[in-house]
């Protein structure tokens, strides 16, 4: 029992410093003040464990600069959900014990109410614009695992299916990024159309230079397009993740339907390519 207690006291100091670590690098005022007061009382809740184990017990310091990390490269939301999740796992043990110690479940209560108040409060604009970066994701993987694919068997030759890709990728990121500008300034909704554009033409051209990096590396197109495809699949599962945990979504389903839609306008590009391959009597 007493080794259980010293892993829940370990892991309500080590909260603590995330807490106060991600606090301290939070420009929002609101959003500081908040986080500032639920480590405090995750302090509290390691004050409750000390009493039954009469002992100080120090943070896992790879687990507060993972989380302050994982915060500051891809936002606070992501961090602090992805870490409130494994922490649901903890609240099991808060369950069994809770017949021997009595405050267990005043902490239970209260770390539901942290993670509810949390998803209330976070305001990022890197989520609020998520819905352009999906938009430019989503088109530069459909429309650019298709084409290379398509170029692949049309054109047989690396580096001019790499810098056709990339002039193709380019003007279509371009274009991207002016219709979500277009679309926002129309729309009046909330948010900057100039930042949705960047947001959305960033993201297209990112991934194109992704996609295309295996064809300006390696001669062989038929290597470099598996590699691409790969690419493509591996871009899909950590975006999916990220969106599913940040913004409370289903990860498998999402993932399952993006990779499908992907990777079936690549074979069906793959066969275009093909066909007109032997139809023009193309040879590069």
């Amino acid at each position: 029992m007493l080794d259980t207690l010293v892993v829940l006291q370990r892991g309500e100091i080590t909260e603590y410093e995330i807490y106060t670590k991600i606090a301290g690098a939070t420009r929002d005022p609101h959003n500081r003040e908040v986080l500032a007061r639920i480590a405090a009382q995750e302090y509290e809740h390691y004050q409750i464990w000390k009493r039954y184990t009469a002992r100080e017990v120090a943070p896992d310091t790879v687990r507060v600069w993972f989380y302050y990390l994982l915060a500051r490269l891809l936002g606070i939301t992501f961090a602090i959900k992805l870490m409130e999740g494994v922490e649901k796992r903890s609240q099991a043990v808060y369950h069994e014990i809770g017949t021997i110690i009595p405050e267990v479940k005043e902490i239970v209560a209260r770390e539901e109410a942290h993670e509810r108040e949390l998803i209330g409060l976070l305001d990022e604009e890197r989520l609020r614009y998520v819905g352009s970066v999906v938009l430019g994701l989503n088109d530069a993987l459909v429309e650019f695992t298709g084409t290379l694919a398509g170029l692949t068997f049309a054109i047989q030759n690396s580096k001019v299916i790499a810098v056709a890709g990339l002039i193709t990728g380019i003007a279509a990121s371009l274009s991207m990024g002016a219709s979500e500008y277009l679309s926002r300034k129309s729309d009046g909704g909330p948010g900057s159309p100039v930042k949705a554009s960047l947001y959305t033409g960033s993201t297209y051209i990112i991934t194109v230079f992704l996609l295309v990096l295996p064809y300006l590396i390696l001669s062989n197109p038929y290597v470099a397009l598996p590699i691409t495809l790969t690419a493509a699949l591996c871009v899909i599962f950590l975006f999916t993740f990220y969106i599913s945990v940040a913004k409370d979504l289903p990860f498998w389903r999402r993932f399952v339907e993006m990779a499908v839609i992907s990777m079936g306008i690549a074979a069906i590009s793959f066969v275009i390519g093909l066909a007109i391959r032997a139809l023009l009597h193309v040879d590069v």
